[in-house]
């Protein structure tokens, strides 16, 4: 809360309420900021920003309507602006933890809109005229439809606008070390154990592979949100709405976003039930888990650099170690790995947030609209630090991926249907025996012609199907 001194006494439907001189916001907002000190947390630009947008849209449809005056819908619109810019911001006190239907921010919004219009009138703040923040500012909607349609718009935006684009950065970077990757042949794990080659390419192929399946996934769950509950007020019936103002708003917000939002078909769903977002959720922790994969698989290759797996060398970033000279961490990796947990934490939390749905409205949508900007914006982070600070400077070591695959025991997979699985299987525990490699113990047991065996041992060769 700001330090403004002195206060000014409003009132509302319960009493008196003293408020600071210069705040734009009222008396239902002063309230919340003293019966909610929880957290600390405030909402986000992205949440603000959304919210000024579904406000500014709902008043040119009012004003498209002929519901309201030309005069104020003027100064509403600029002050719908200025929220959406984020001038505002300081005047959006309340804590996340509030009352579950965020009725307290939808109010905290029309409060400071209806004030700032005001001033813009030459008005008093605090008067409620010529603007009211329920009568016109908050005009043909409700807490129940506005506060969710403004975590949609928010969250689509930041589904388009960041994690998306960081996506295909990173989808990118790994494509180009696959191509550069794609002549080193390596041992490849499976239980943790060696099995059969692998080209380095063909593992970041891989990743880049996972990576272009989380876009695939940050575009369902934008198709997930498209439907607004705009329009179906209280409980979704929508009273006190006129025929067509949905439409309307959202035809602004389209036109304004560049977004294809649609109104929802069945307005009682659309206010009682979050579906849409536990939906999305599951898309970013499914991103999140698939993340995690490469980048705990990065940190594991690059293990070492004398005593682990020592095949990728990562760029180092910064010194690993307070008191071992010249030790380097995969500290990227890291921080990514981090991120992915918190993510899948985010999505119990939604996941709980969607199973607040009780009769006609769900009672945990701060906390929705929290957890599920907060994941996307930190998979959007993680990606494009993990694509500029590990992926874009990574190495291979071309030396110790040849070593490590003329040692593996499973190149004797390649001899079994020549010689018999049995028979391989000898040559195995023998090599594994005597700390010899196969090829060797092949050699020695004159089991092929050396042209022959040369050809069937090739680790290129092992790393193409049949035929290729």
């Amino acid at each position: 809360m700001l330090d403004f001194e002195p206060a000014r006494i409003e009132r509302d439907t319960m009493g008196e309420v003293h408020i600071p001189a210069s705040a734009l916001w009222g008396a239902q907002t002063q309230r919340a900021v003293e019966n909610f000190a929880i957290s600390g947390q405030r909402f986000g630009r992205r949440f603000i920003a959304a919210l000024g947008q579904v406000k500014y849209a709902c008043a040119r449809a009012n004003l498209d309507l002929g519901r309201l005056d030309p005069r104020l819908w003027a100064a509403i619109a600029q002050a719908c602006d200025e929220v959406s810019a984020g001038d505002l911001d300081a005047h959006f006190p309340i804590d996340v933890f509030q009352t579950g239907s965020g009725t307290s921010t939808n109010m905290n919004a029309n409060e400071v809109i209806a004030n700032r219009a005001i001033q813009l009138l030459g008005g008093e703040v605090g008067s409620k005229s010529p603007v009211h923040p329920n009568d016109h500012v908050n005009m043909s909607q409700s807490s129940n439809d506005v506060i969710p349609t403004v975590i949609h718009v928010a969250a689509t935006l930041a589904l388009r606008d960041d994690l998306l684009p960081a996506l295909a950065h990173l989808h990118a970077r790994l494509l180009s070390k696959a191509v550069a990757f794609d002549a080193i042949v390596k041992t490849g794990r499976t239980h943790l154990q060696d099995a059969t080659p692998i080209r380095l390419g063909q593992v970041f192929g891989g990743y880049a592979a996972q990576i272009e399946q989380a876009m695939s996934r940050a575009r369902r769950a934008m198709e997930a949100l498209r439907a607004l509950p705009l329009g179906g007020t209280a409980v979704g019936t929508g009273i006190n709405c006129p025929a067509g103002f949905a439409a309307r708003a959202i035809a602004h917000l389209n036109t304004a976003l560049g977004t294809d939002f649609v109104e929802a078909h069945n307005h009682v769903e659309a206010n009682a039930a979050r579906d849409a977002f536990v939906e999305a959720s599951g898309a970013l922790k499914t991103i999140a888990v698939s993340l995690h994969k490469v980048a705990n698989d990065i940190r594991w290759l690059a293990s070492g650099p004398r005593n682990g797996l020592g095949e990728l060398r990562l760029p180092a970033v910064q010194p690993g170690s307070s008191i071992m000279p010249g030790k380097v961490n995969p500290v990227i990796p890291e921080a990514v790995i981090m991120a992915c947990a918190q993510v899948i934490g985010y999505d119990a939390a939604i996941t709980l947030g969607g199973l607040g749905g009780y009769f006609e409205l769900n009672l945990m949508m701060p906390l929705i609209a929290h957890n599920i900007l907060n994941a996307i914006a930190l998979l959007a982070n993680a990606a494009q630090v993990f694509a500029d600070r590990c992926i874009a400077g990574l190495e291979a070591d071309a030396d110790r991926c040849n070593e490590t695959v003329e040692r593996n025991l499973a190149l004797a997979t390649a001899l079994a249907p020549t010689l018999g699985y049995d028979r391989a299987a000898e040559i195995a525990k023998e090599a594994q025996s005597t700390g010899k490699t196969v090829r060797e113990i092949a050699e020695a047991w004159n089991v092929l012609p050396a042209e022959t065996l040369t050809a069937l041992l090739d680790p290129h060769r092992m790393t193409e199907a049949e035929g290729e």
